[in-house]
């Protein structure tokens, strides 16, 4: 049984990646019906309700489907997500023989079951809010990358990054795929790690260094109803060998799409 079936174990990004990087549609369902919560909770929820034979759809914390008139039909259980805590602490200081406290935060994310489908609940109509629509120029701008000319003489290469410009072949064969992906490997910091010499233990090696940033396309593609999510597929497959993504670049994979569909996004 896979972990997120259960309430009590805390789920594995790499399963939920995994799931959404070889099943088509996963995560244009997944973002369809929860697309106001991260990438990793939408398919967390969406796993969940499979797993419970519940009906996917808009999701929301008991006291806000009161706030829009339904209530929580009797018996039904809650969803998990993960959600960000974000905790003072107190930090004992010395110097010249004084001590002083500094103030300092630190943000943990934990899993609660708080939250209900729609179909849990019965009362007044709800109106869904429509999914918002997504801009490139606009994502540029806030993630502070710049686009610039293709210039590289290498029909073959579709697109690169360097430091935080993108350059994108004007015949490439799938222009959005590879967009994300080369602002994918800018969000991931690997365009900073490279005045690391190639055999540096702190560079991320290559094979991971494209597979991260593939998955990121991925997602953001499927999201958006996008080409190039089949092409993808056998990109990841290509350079992950069949093995299942490290459970810290399934971490990274999700926060970087969030990032990447946040800043693009529109009305």
């Amino acid at each position: 049984m896979s972990s997120y079936h259960q309430s009590t174990l805390i789920p594995r990004w790499a399963e939920l990646l995994q799931k959404a990087v070889t099943e088509p549609g996963v995560v244009s369902k997944a973002f369809g019906r929860f697309h106001s919560y991260s990438l990793g909770n939408q398919l967390l929820a969406l796993a969940q309700c499979e797993a419970r034979h519940i009906e996917p759809g808009p999701l929301a914390t008991f006291p806000r489907w009161k706030e829009l008139g339904r209530y929580v039909r009797k018996g039904e259980r809650a969803l998990m997500l993960c959600m960000p805590i974000t905790v003072k602490r107190a930090d004992v200081t010395e110097k010249d023989g004084l001590q002083g406290e500094t103030e300092s935060c630190a943000t943990w994310f934990v899993y609660k079951n708080h939250w209900f489908v729609l179909a849990q609940t019965a009362g007044a109509e709800y109106n869904p809010e429509p999914l918002p629509g997504w801009d490139a120029g606009e994502a540029l701008k806030a993630l502070r990358i710049e686009r610039t000319p293709f210039t590289m003489l290498d029909g073959n290469v579709q697109g690169y990054a360097k430091n935080r410009t993108v350059a994108i072949n004007p015949v490439a064969d799938q222009p959005e795929s590879t967009l994300f992906h080369e602002v994918a490997h800018i969000i991931l910091g690997h365009t900073a790690e490279g005045s690391l010499n190639s055999d540096s233990s702190d560079r991320t090696p290559r094979d991971i260094r494209e597979l991260e940033a593939e998955c990121v396309a991925l997602l953001c593609c499927e999201s958006l109803g996008l080409p190039g999510a089949a092409q993808s597929r056998g990109y990841i497959q290509h350079w992950n060998t069949g093995h299942e993504v490290p459970e810290r670049s399934a971490q990274r994979i999700f926060h970087a799409a969030d990032e990447i569909l946040r800043a693009g996004r529109t009305a």
